[in-house]
């Protein structure tokens, strides 16, 4: 009788299942790995450079420069205090398009270290998102510098946004990340595919725009604002400005008197913090599911490198 043929799955690194609980011990382990890859990635990033970390707080005033020329002088711009809300929004989305950006080559621009030495293989896409939280650091001082310049404070409950903000912002980026760092291993169209989406998503998440423009208009009967909502990095962005812009409506001084002008989406601090929390819950669900994945497609990576 003929022995029943056996399928066998031959993994390079890797055991064949994540147990979450015996892992994430095993990379707390290592969190030593994950700092000294996070000094390097900093290290190389200003290598050799003039202005070396100052080119973080360069970026958003670039950025500043740049939209305030455009909607200075082509498109009307009359959102007051216009760099507080380009700043306050830029925060957020830096730190994902920056993180997204490196992590997608993180495993092959560290191929050395991945096909000779064992190490938790996801601390290389988490690594990126630190490298990214320490260039968000140097530009929140810009923020900061704006706020005072122009004497823009808008303390209140707005700020208790903020931890859970940073939370969702961090483990949605860090799901995102290990999703396009393992399919970029094996598509090395991802990376080019990725600078694409990234550019669509920057123009469907309010950064530049005042988000109180989006009420009002529908989209077969369903108000546009709300359709953003669908998108976890708006919910993120809408949650940055209400903290460090703070107004909803802002009063500007015109030739005719003072006009109110509209500005942020007009929900209440409450409605946003509940919207936080099930990015938050939906960002931890995604994680996850991209440990998973990433941990599947992780014991391959030194054959496919």
């Amino acid at each position: 009788m003929a022995a029943a043929s056996t399928k066998v799955v031959v993994r390079t690194s890797e055991p064949p299942k994540l147990r979450v609980v015996s892992r994430f011990r095993e990379v707390v382990g290592a969190r030593q790995i994950l700092l000294n890859l996070i000094r390097k990635e900093v290290k190389v990033k200003y290598k050799s450079s003039v202005l070396g970390v100052a080119w973080s707080m360069l970026n958003p005033i670039l950025y500043l420069g740049v939209f305030s020329v455009v909607f200075g002088l082509v498109v009307p711009n009359q959102t007051p205090h216009f760099a507080i809300y380009l700043l306050s929004g830029l925060l957020a989305w830096n730190l994902f398009s920056t993180s997204l950006g490196v992590g997608a080559r993180s495993v092959i621009d560290n191929q050395n270290l991945v096909t000779k030495v064992y190490f938790p293989r996801e601390l290389l896409p988490w690594s990126s998102v630190g490298t990214a939280l320490v260039d968000t650091g140097f530009q929140a001082i810009v923020l900061v510098f704006f706020m005072v310049l122009l004497q823009v404070f808008e303390f209140g409950v707005n700020w208790l946004l903020l931890p859970l903000a940073v939370v969702a912002l961090i483990v949605f980026t860090s799901a995102m990340v290990m999703f396009v760092s393992a399919l970029n291993v094996r598509y090395r169209d991802t990376q080019y595919l990725l600078s694409i989406i990234l550019l669509v998503w920057f123009w469907m998440t309010p950064v530049v725009y005042p988000s109180a423009r989006l009420v009002g208009k529908e989209f077969h009967g369903i108000p546009v604002w709300k359709l953003f909502l669908l998108n976890p990095m708006a919910d993120i962005v809408f949650a940055f400005q209400r903290v460090f812009y703070g107004q909803v409506d802002a009063v500007v001084q015109t030739s005719t008197g003072p006009k109110t002008v509209h500005v942020l989406i007009p929900v209440s601090v409450g409605f946003l913090g509940v919207l936080l929390t099930c990015v938050t819950i939906g960002s931890i669900l995604l994680f996850l599911i991209a440990w998973r994945a990433y941990f599947l497609m992780s014991g391959d990576f030194a054959e496919e490198l």
